[in-house]
């Protein structure tokens, strides 16, 4: 059996505005494996970022409050401890890596005293080894162990990109949060940081959340997929499993929206309609609006969970046997 690192329980995360109370994560139910790599995917607006600011203790408050649920890690409950025991684990136990560098490293300091400060404070060590750590951290993500005295805004895209990796690494956390990593990189950049990631992950026997909405990049890096659609997860599966037989209506609507080098289509197929407004969330399942299968009972009542073969969960009134299914 696998050992089970992180699992999250009816998660649910609200965001209180003047346009009204907007539900960013509902009911929502995760795990992840020590030694695997989780892809979280959805649209923009579906609640990815949330779930990993819930995990981190990140959520900004006003206007975000954890509602109810656990984040349970190690079988310990983040949610319920203090704040200071949150500190010590955020950064050293858990890391994140940003989507957009820029944000997450200060303009003021070097990079090479930002990596030396996470590593002092989580790992006790004096200026001299810290320095020792900062320069092994960049040569590891291929940067020359001579520019940690250089600013972030002195390094490209892909390079801040980096160096967020080689800090998010330094304390070698037992789980790392990477929110859309590869977003704000040209293809060719992507290609080499995702490659980076995987073997970096190997080497420190690193688990991985890892956010997205690109279904080439999860294909590439990960071992078991999420789909989250409205704030919950819809789908979960092993990413072969997702990829050769997807099951839930929105899971198939994402593939039909991608080329096909196996056939030839005049037009795609994007799925219909826009995400829910989050202060306003349609009743029943939350995709039904949308869904090409929907039938009456899907507006008025929430789909279960039904469990299919190795490890493959749906949420989904097909099957439930209370909707027709597809013809296969």
């Amino acid at each position: 059996m696998a050992e089970r690192l992180l699992e999250i329980e009816n998660l649910r995360v609200e965001y209180h505005t003047d346009d009204g109370v907007v539900t960013a994560v509902d009911n929502l139910k995760l795990h992840l494996n020590k030694g695997q790599t989780l892809g979280l995917v959805g649209e923009t607006g579906a609640g990815k970022t949330t779930t990993a600011l819930s995990i981190m203790r990140l959520v900004p408050a006003p206007p975000g409050r954890i509602v109810s649920g656990t984040v349970r890690f190690r079988d310990e409950d983040l949610l319920k401890k203090r704040i200071d025991d949150i500190k010590k684990i955020r950064g050293n136990k858990i890391s994140m890596i940003f989507q957009d560098p820029m944000t997450s490293l200060n303009p003021v300091l070097t990079i090479g005293f930002q990596i030396e400060e996470a590593v002092m404070l989580h790992q006790g060590l004096d200026r001299k080894a810290a320095r020792r750590r900062a320069a092994e951290m960049l040569r590891l993500v291929g940067i020359p162990a001579e520019r940690e005295g250089d600013y972030p805004h002195e390094f490209s895209g892909g390079m801040r990109q980096r160096v967020g990796i080689a800090m998010a690494l330094s304390c070698n956390p037992e789980l790392l949060i990477a929110d859309e990593p590869t977003t704000a990189l040209d293809v060719t950049i992507q290609a080499q940081v995702l490659e980076l990631m995987k073997r970096l992950r190997e080497q420190f026997s690193t688990s991985m959340l890892l956010i997205t909405h690109d279904l080439g990049v999860v294909a590439e890096v990960c071992d078991h997929v999420a789909i989250m659609y409205a704030g919950t997860i819809v789908e979960y599966a092993d990413v072969t499993t997702l990829f050769t037989n997807p099951r839930h209506p929105y899971t198939r609507g994402l593939f039909g929206s991608i080329p096909s080098l196996d056939e030839e289509v005049t037009r795609l197929k994007p799925i219909t309609g826009l995400m829910p407004d989050p202060t306003a969330l349609p009743s029943g399942c939350r995709f039904h609006p949308r869904c090409p299968m929907a039938g009456e009972i899907c507006s008025s009542r929430i789909p279960q969970v039904t469990e299919l073969d190795n490890d493959h969960s749906v949420h989904c009134m097909i099957y439930e046997g209370l909707v027709p299914g597809y013809e296969e």
